[in-house]
């Protein structure tokens, strides 16, 4: 297992990447592919090893505990893509690594919830309790965003940061109330006496988006884009297979991740997928030529915003754009080759 490295605010100075690499380089030996370990469809392309034929190269998967181990990942030249949180990547993108958001993954509606136990039976009744999150996470994210829309006193509320295994460990010992994390460790606050009191997909009706997306070094994106292009076109793919057969997949993704059928499907289906051409939509991604306006790039400050009021990234670091954040390019290359 690789050991993440420990991020800093001056860590732009530790790069050494060239900027002027060629497009369409000789192919890597390897495209090291970056991934949570739990439930979702890339998995598909792991196991039936589809998606070492689309990029006609080895994939070496890389697995990773939280975002913040995965931008470790990309800060010692570790790994080339991952699919990671809206909020680690944002981190990522004001601390200056050179990375690139090129697609999403999935939108979070019901895999991340908070998890409670009795007499903890809506969002509000958190006040007066111990409340545990993954730090540096879409989860974190969208208990801060829960704890705002609802007007909740969060100086009644005790925030504890755990990684989501020291999560379940903790709910065991009876040192917290509740747990905003994602499968598998929801299921196993579930199993040991909890219930879904919040989900994730509630916040958007508050103006809150918070998903999942595909994350690219820059230098291997400038010297492969055709490989962004046949990844993408890869996972679009196996959402298809999922929405065919949700079934079939989710037997599939609980067998490589080692989750029982019913966690794999929950996860999936608490997922909802933006097809490639809704991506590159205003809702979305955008077409590249208004970044900041489509409905990512808003998102993408809103969660600026955030980091900065936790103290995870300073103000003066957050970009007036994060246009050199988000690269469509890739993503209307996949199109273009879809209707080929």
């Amino acid at each position: 297992m690789l050991k993440p490295v420990t991020l800093s605010l001056g860590l732009a100075s530790l790069f050494s990447f060239s900027l002027h690499a060629g497009a369409n380089q000789p192919l890597p030996d390897e495209v090291r592919v970056a991934y949570g370990g739990s439930s979702q469809v890339l998995v598909l392309a792991k196991v039936d090893g589809s998606l070492e034929k689309a990029l006609n190269t080895k994939v070496k998967w890389v697995q990773f505990a939280t975002g913040a181990d995965a931008l470790g990942y990309f800060a010692s030249d570790a790994i080339d893509i991952a699919n990671i949180g809206s909020s680690p990547a944002v981190a990522g993108l004001v601390r200056k690594l050179p990375i690139e958001i090129f697609g999403i993954s999935g939108v979070i509606a019901t895999s991340e919830r908070l998890i409670a136990k009795e007499p903890i039976n809506s969002i509000k009744d958190i006040e007066g309790k111990r409340v545990a999150y993954p730090p540096n996470s879409t989860a974190q994210y969208a208990l801060d965003a829960a704890i705002v829309a609802n007007h909740i006193d969060r100086n009644k509320v005790t925030l504890i940061p755990l990684r989501p295994a020291e999560m379940v460990a903790a709910w065991k010992r009876g040192d917290i109330d509740a747990g905003y994390v994602w499968a598998p460790f929801a299921q196993e606050l579930e199993v040991s006496g909890g219930h879904p009191v919040f989900a994730t997909k509630q916040l958007q009706q508050d103006g809150y988006l918070i998903y999942n997306n595909y994350v690219v070094r820059t230098a291997f994106a400038k010297a492969h884009p055709e490989l962004l292009s046949q990844f993408l076109q890869a996972h679009q793919q196996k959402v298809d297979e999922f929405k065919r057969d949700p079934v079939k997949a989710a037997a599939i993704v609980a067998q490589d991740v080692g989750a029982p059928v019913a966690t794999a499907t929950n996860t999936l289906s608490g997922l909802e997928y933006p097809t490639l051409q809704q991506q590159v939509t205003a809702q979305w991604l955008g077409n590249g030529s208004n970044t900041d306006s489509s409905g990512i790039g808003q998102a993408v400050h809103k969660t600026a915003g955030f980091l900065e009021s936790i103290g995870e990234v300073r103000k003066r670091d957050i970009p007036a754009t994060f246009e050199n954040g988000i690269n469509v390019s890739y993503l209307t290359q996949a199109i273009a080759a879809q209707g080929k």
